[in-house]
């Protein structure tokens, strides 16, 4: 187990030594003292009831994800216009671009 998926004050043992984690990168020792745990050490936790640290839940807006990809979209089909060769090319790119954004909006529901 690594140290950040351990919640605040469980007892594990690394290196032969058993700390109590103290906070997000240092522990107290039993022996007293304090250490510097590194993110990728491989830790024993001591407790049966130690169980990684729940991630948040991650939400999102739906208004700020729709703008932010409405503004993507658009950032594309300036970049159609400045690069494309000829007014047929760009009428393509833009109505495939325009399917492709109808097929991201229709996936969000």
């Amino acid at each position: 187990m690594k140290f950040n998926q351990l919640p605040m004050g469980a007892r594990f043992e690394y290196e032969g030594q058993v700390y109590v984690k103290t906070s997000p990168i240092a522990a107290s020792g039993e022996r007293g003292g304090q250490k510097l745990i590194p993110r990728y050490a491989l830790l024993t936790p001591l407790e049966a009831t130690a169980k990684p640290a729940p991630r948040p839940a991650r939400t999102l807006n739906e208004a700020k994800v729709t703008a932010a990809f409405e503004s993507f979209a658009a950032q594309c089909a300036q970049l159609i216009d400045q690069a494309a060769g000829d007014t047929t090319q760009r009428a393509l790119l833009h109505t495939e671009l325009d399917r492709a954004r109808q097929r991201f909006l229709a996936s969000l529901d």
